[in-house]
């Protein structure tokens, strides 16, 4: 089959490779029919997070099961099906405690810019749709095996209620996402931080009823100012610099809560700050699959659209195109065709 693999910073090349098989009872196989560049792809393919050998890459995916083994009772060969990018047995504590992306079995679902995909604990990370989707549909549904499923944790974890002010710290997919869900849990004011033009239009389409532009320290202060001095309810952080989380702290009131969803980089907390803050914050590896079934019913009545954060589509064989458009923000998320 044919797979991406990124050889080292900047370079990323589609290659055969071998065609995933079932290993163990409790994997499946599935023909990718869409897959995406992520914005954690990014710091991989600058060398942030060096590859040390050539590395199939990419863990958002979606498409028709093709093989299961023979432990898998919850999805069958033909199905649609989502996953999420942690496989999860979904019998551990911390699975029935809503935290599968901590799964104690758990494993990463890597190499997934590619023609098939192996998923481990099937029954666990994988979810089908009541019918096969729409063509229209089907970038909808990728959107929810990462970026629309980790905006909504951060949400989530920020614990936005209906009626809430809510800041979203970061204008990439999750961060419009992040936005989308705080819709559609109540939020009253949603806050959009961004200065490009094209993503404040999709933030507004949304549900942001506010754009603030400025960033770091000046952007804290931004949400205080409009908040009369108070902060934001839930501050939802969708980027993972050290910038980015202390004005997500900063901007928001004693009481209020934080959601980090941006995988952290060079991230430092200041332990006393935070304590005299009163301000609560969780966040972690996004546990997509407690969120799917709902998601995918939300995306199939029709009443979330997530897949507008793909604003450019390529051929598997242009991955390397797709990465570069996003390295150098020319597009918000590129969706691939194999």
């Amino acid at each position: 089959m044919r797979g991406a693999i990124l050889y080292g910073p900047g370079d990323v090349r589609v290659e055969e490779r071998d065609t995933p098989r079932i290993l163990e009872p409790t994997d499946a196989v599935i023909r990718t029919l869409a897959t995406c560049v992520c914005g954690s792809d990014l710091w991989d393919y600058r060398g942030v997070n060096p590859a040390k050998d050539p590395t199939p890459i990419g863990h958002e995916y979606a498409g028709i099961v093709e093989e299961v083994g023979a432990e898998v009772t919850a999805v069958r060969p033909g199905k649609f099906v989502v996953g999420s990018f942690f496989a999860g047995d979904g019998t551990c504590p911390h699975c029935r405690n809503g935290y599968p992306s901590n799964c104690l079995h758990r494993e990463f679902v890597g190499g997934c810019q590619a023609e098939h995909v192996r998923v481990p604990w099937a029954d666990g990370t994988l979810v089908a749709t009541p019918g096969l989707p729409t063509d229209a549909q089907v970038p909808d549904l990728l959107a929810c095996s990462d970026v629309m499923g980790t905006g909504w944790w951060a949400a989530v974890a920020a614990g936005v209620q209906r009626g809430d002010t809510v800041a979203v710290v970061g204008d990439g997919a999750v961060g419009l996402c992040a936005v989308l869900a705080a819709r559609e849990l109540g939020a009253e004011r949603i806050i959009a931080m961004s200065r490009h033009e094209s993503r404040r239009q999709l933030a507004r389409a949304f549900g942001a009823t506010d754009i603030v532009s400025e960033r770091g320290a000046e952007g804290a202060a931004r949400i205080q100012e409009m908040t009369g001095g108070i902060g934001a309810d839930r501050v939802l952080e969708c980027v993972g610099t050290e910038q980015s989380t202390e004005q997500a702290l900063k901007s928001t009131r004693p009481g209020g809560g934080v959601g980090i969803a941006g995988v952290p980089h060079g991230v430092q907390i200041d332990g006393a700050a935070l304590f005299y803050s009163h301000v609560a914050v969780q966040g972690g590896p996004a546990p997509v699959r407690r969120f799917l079934p709902d998601l995918i019913d939300r995306v199939m009545t029709g009443r979330i659209d997530p897949g507008r954060v793909f604003d450019l589509t390529l051929p598997l064989d242009q991955a390397a195109e797709g990465y570069r458009a996003m390295d150098e923000r020319r597009a918000i998320k590129t969706l691939l065709h194999p």
